[in-house]
């Protein structure tokens, strides 16, 4: 299949590596040029505008953004509204806000365009494992871009069928999925980014007890010395705890135990907000997808060896560098 992808960023660059992996033909733009000519040496075909990209994609086109939410995403799916073509479709794969797509939407829709929303999670490890997807979006759309899906998303791999589970594998075992109408892609997305917020949080407190038993505050009998970075090997084998989560938390306490590198300075997606935002209005309560995004606004008062963890984390598995260190938010 035929993509047209905009946004060569940590994860635009590599789904564009992994579509042509695949065999799919992809035609890419960024407003920095040499992301468009690093894809172009390995096969992709550079567009130098918007424009440029939308002719050379042949109807029905399909255009993919990565960029980042709010400004960014709003302008570019301007710029691309005004080139494209009845029957045409759009996907914007970046962390949106549901609301956002939902009316994004029936604006493409009066112009004859089919709008997509793809929550994508992978990070930097995309590449290789594959990328979780979660559509929203027109059923024919949706039939259109699952070629494209079916490359991006990890396939069964060697994960255990879940009991009862029969037949060929569903698309939700490979990795994808049609979540429902527009909107409803990135709803799961900020749902799911919301339990990230959670489990990241439970992590990093249960580590920065096991650290914090050493404390001289302590009777003398009742202290415990413990290599948190040797608990955190352990319990990635049998333990119930076990996570991808928990091998990048290993991954980061091996490679620096005191976390000397990172300042505790932990960044919030819009997802995080949204997801607390969204419990408050649908009266559910969320209690700790709440206090982990609260957590995460008290770290930039003063960091605790949780908050390091925490941001250990979100370098691993996203390439997220702390602010002052070529990073922002999420």
């Amino acid at each position: 299949m035929q993509m047209g992808m905009i946004g060569l960023g940590r994860m635009g660059a590599n789904m564009v590596r992994r579509l042509m992996r695949g065999g799919h033909d992809c035609v890419v733009h960024d407003l920095d040029p040499e992301a468009v000519r690093a894809l172009e040496s390995e096969g992709a075909k550079g567009a130098g505008s918007i424009a440029e990209l939308v002719a050379a994609l042949e109807p029905p086109r399909a255009v993919w953004l990565m960029v980042p939410a709010g400004e960014a995403t709003e302008a570019t799916l301007a710029a691309v509204a005004e080139v494209l073509d009845p029957g045409d479709l759009v996907v914007d794969g970046g962390n949106g806000y549901f609301k956002d797509d939902v009316r994004r939407a029936a604006e493409m829709a009066q112009s004859g365009i089919d709008y997509m929303d793809a929550g994508t999670s992978g990070g930097v490890w995309g590449l290789e494992r594959g990328y979780c997807l979660m559509v929203g979006g027109p059923e024919a759309g949706f039939r259109r871009l699952e070629p494209v899906l079916e490359t991006l998303a990890p396939g069964p791999g060697e994960i255990e069928r879940t009991p009862g589970r029969e037949g060929a594998p569903a698309m939700a075992e490979k990795g994808y999925l049609h979540c429902g109408p527009a909107g409803a892609g990135h709803y799961v997305k900020m749902v799911h980014n919301g339990i990230e917020y959670g489990l990241m949080q439970a992590y990093a407190e249960g580590f920065d007890l096991l650290r914090s038993a050493a404390s001289e505050k302590l009777p003398e009998s009742q202290r415990f010395d413990f290599d948190v970075e040797a608990i955190a090997e352990l319990w990635r084998r049998g333990s119930v705890v076990g996570s991808w989560l928990l091998d990048l938390t290993a991954a980061a306490l091996h490679a620096e135990p005191g976390l000397e590198r990172f300042s505790g300075f932990v960044q919030d997606s819009g997802e995080g907000r949204w997801t607390v935002q969204t419990a408050v209005e649908q009266a559910v309560p969320a209690d700790v997808l709440s206090a982990a995004l609260y957590a995460r606004f008290r770290s930039r008062q003063d960091h605790t060896f949780a908050e390091k963890l925490l941001s250990a984390m979100r370098e691993q598995f996203g390439g997220h560098a702390e602010p002052g260190k070529g990073g922002g938010a999420s």
